[in-house]
């Protein structure tokens, strides 16, 4: 067995190092290209002096999308690959070499992983095409989640300051009656003008009154009187705010807005829903509270085939939701972070799941409530335990394609409103003790860092 550890690079050459099982250096750093004849000349490095057929295994970090075709070449000539979290490179690379990073560390640090670390590494699963549309359908879907809702917070910062109250007057802050506010009536000596039936009549005459967008009976007048505080506030003519600009600002951010929604409707309904149903047209995943159609195509996109995991710890190893492990001698140390190791969207989506499940399935519940009462777990950590046995129950399945069915922790099969009156009678943790195990963990992380910056401090210098 021949490791090559390939450090990536996007703009120039990879490094790559070749050791044998023995951790010994077989060559020096390599400079290697992305194409298929380079690739070969590593391949007949990695092998000199070895059998043809000598096995061979790449490992490399993930840098952005540089991994996909050498990962792709690699697996169509039968050469294992292994992708590792950026942090167990780091961890490594620190115990090799404390100073400034060198492409022969990592290369190396890369290569000894599988001799040094075998059981934190997954060899690499490649999707099929249609897999890798869905993957990146839902990375997009995301991404634009996180740049709507960064548009919205923008749109109530604005308002704060140039309507201080407007959300009293108009509580949802995309409601077709708020952006026709925004486009047409931002100009608060325009609304004190108009009085509270002209904006009225105005709002009637628009095609976006309708039965599905009810406005209290009372906003003109509400919004009247607003304005009038706001012009008591700012000044009639002040010269710190200009309306006019504010308007055609908001109006831009709202139209910019329309068209992020529109884009990540149609990526919802045109690829990432179609090929979910595809893939997994019983859509059992999505009779697993937690899991709706957004995150049940996100697991069966990023997992693939349940059946390559031989069973729960390999894809809990996979998922990165279990805790990294110290052990020494006879002894272990607990509570270490979660090990990150897997992709970050199906983590995302387990922890936003979790949430949901802790409060609506009796086992999850009793995880929680065990995690936070009996073991004096912070919110968060109780949650990502909550995470790991839902994407169990996720694996579990997928894996036999059948409905999820409630129970109690005896296994009993409960209803949905038994579940409920379940939970409410012996697992409610109350806000006050998870505040106080939150407020303990936050000192105890403080003490921590405080002790670790002093030792730094005092060490000797080299």
């Amino acid at each position: 067995m021949r490791y090559i550890g390939l450090d990536l690079a996007l703009t120039t050459a990879h490094k790559a190092v070749v050791i044998d099982e023995r951790a010994c250096s077989l060559t020096p750093v390599l400079q290697v290209t992305t194409s298929a004849q380079s690739l070969d000349l590593l391949f007949q490095h990695a092998r000199e002096g070895a059998a043809l057929d000598e096995p061979l295994v790449v490992v490399m970090e993930p840098t952005g999308m540089a991994w996909f075709p050498i990962a792709v070449y690699c697996q169509r000539l039968g050469v294992e690959v292994f992708l590792v979290n950026s942090q167990q490179v780091a961890d490594l690379r620190r115990y090799y070499r404390k100073h400034a990073k060198s492409d022969r560390i990592d290369a190396r640090v890369l290569a000894k992983l599988p001799i040094v670390s075998p059981e934190k590494l997954h060899p690499l699963h490649l999707s099929n095409a249609l897999h890798l549309v869905c993957q990146r359908g839902c990375k997009e879907l995301d991404r634009l989640s996180v740049l709507i809702t960064a548009m919205q917070n923008r749109l109530r910062a604005i308002d704060r300051f140039a309507w201080p109250g407007l959300e009293h007057v108009f509580p949802e802050l995309i409601a077709p009656i708020t952006r026709w506010f925004r486009e047409q009536w931002y100009d608060p000596r325009q609304v004190v003008t108009m009085g509270a039936e002209g904006l009225q009549h105005a709002w009637e005459k628009t095609a976006l009154k309708s039965a599905d967008f009810p406005a209290f009976a009372e906003w003109p007048a509400a919004l009247v009187r607003l304005a009038e505080d706001v012009l008591a506030l700012y000044g009639a003519d002040s010269p710190f705010l200009n309306y006019t600009y504010l308007q055609a600002e908001v109006t831009r951010e709202q139209a910019l807005l329309t068209w992020v929604e529109a884009t990540r409707h149609d990526l919802q309904l045109r690829t990432v829903r179609p090929l979910y149903r595809q893939f997994h047209p019983s859509r059992n995943l999505e009779t697993l509270y937690g899991v709706g159609q957004d995150g049940a195509a996100v697991y069966v996109s990023f997992i693939g085939d349940p059946q390559r995991f031989p069973g729960h710890a390999d894809f809990r190893g996979w998922s990165g939701m279990i805790p990294r492990s110290s052990q020494s001698g006879a002894s272990e140390t607990k509570g270490l972070p979660i090990s990150q190791a897997g992709p970050d969207l199906v983590k995302k989506f387990a922890f936003m799941g979790a949430e949901t499940a802790r409060l609506r399935d009796p086992q999850i519940a009793a995880i929680d409530y065990d995690q936070v009462v009996r073991f004096g777990k912070h919110h968060t950590q109780a949650v990502c335990t909550c995470a790991t046995h839902l994407l169990d129950r996720i694996w579990t399945i997928l894996k036999e394609d059948r409905p999820y069915e409630l129970r109690d922790v005896d296994g009993t099969p409960v209803t949905a409103e038994q579940a409920q009156q379940i939970i409410a009678e012996r697992y409610v943790v109350t806000k006050e003790l998870r505040q106080r195990n939150n407020q303990r963990t936050r000192r105890e992380r403080q003490a921590h860092l405080a002790e670790k910056k002093w030792k730094k401090e005092s060490a000797p210098s080299r």
